[in-house]
């Protein structure tokens, strides 16, 4: 299936690692011209490098912290210096510390808050501009399947995520004559560096496959082609959805 994506041009939030960096590499293997971000520089030019190598074409890396304002400033800055547009933007962060409610201080959920949420309002600010103008964009926030089932041990992920969906669901209707589609994706259960520190830390994490209908752990490869897939022209037609990406744990049916 021909996605179309070939020089569309991708800014992807934390991809340094894990699915960000998944997320990434798919869009480079397409076509599209990738910019990638993450505070740690080293991890950030070993991708850089590792994308380059696969695909043979060019990665923008700009380190930064995104919950940051005057980082988030310089990354958006420094990438329409280089594009003077963005295509397609794939909001992500790592998750907040796992653990329960009294566990926590106000300083957790200020930067919960911070690092989920105004990270990506910060982003879609700096580049909603530029899609508007184009009259072409794809939105894609990356959440948790917290948003609709809430994990034990993880409720600054569950309650401030939510909010994130919120923000998305209402973004799709007010962007859509703008041709500009907004979707959510939900993570599942994956295998990434982040879901090796929750079992880790609280062992009950692993005994999470017996929940999957499937059976098994999902790949970091297996989500970044559902989240390449919305970004591509094939899925023009496709906005205000959260889509499950987690081997049929969710149990809801909506």
């Amino acid at each position: 299936m021909e996605l179309g994506l070939k020089d569309k041009v991708a800014f992807v939030a934390a991809s340094s690692l894990g699915l960000g960096k998944s997320i990434a590499k798919e869009l480079a293997i397409e076509g599209a011209k990738v910019i990638i971000c993450g505070r740690n520089k080293e991890n950030l030019e070993n991708t850089k490098n590792e994308i380059e190598k696969i695909t043979g074409g060019k990665i923008l890396a700009i380190p930064g912290d995104l919950s940051e304002p005057p980082d988030r400033d310089q990354i958006i800055k420094k990438s329409l210096e280089v594009y003077n547009a963005i295509d397609i933007l794939v909001t992500n962060t790592g998750g907040p510390p796992s653990g329960k409610f009294e566990e926590f201080k106000q300083q957790d959920w200020d930067q919960a808050y911070k690092s989920l949420l105004t990270s990506v309002v910060g982003l879609i600010n700096g580049f909603l501009p530029g899609m508007k103008q184009k009259r072409w964009g794809r939105i894609i926030s990356i959440t948790s399947m917290a948003v609709k089932q809430p994990v034990n041990n993880l409720i600054l992920s569950n309650s401030v995520r939510a909010s994130v969906v919120g923000l998305i669901k209402t973004l799709s209707n007010e962007l859509a004559t703008h041709n500009i589609t907004v979707n959510n994706v939900m993570p599942g259960y994956t295998e990434t560096e982040r879901l090796k520190t929750l079992i880790e830390k609280n062992p009950s994490f692993e005994s999470a496959i017996s929940e999957i209908p499937l059976g098994r752990f999902g790949t970091p490869e297996e989500f970044a082609a559902a989240v390449t897939f919305l970004a591509s022209e094939r899925a023009g037609y496709i906005t205000g959805v959260s889509l499950a990406v987690d081997g049929g744990w969710i149990k809801s049916i909506f």
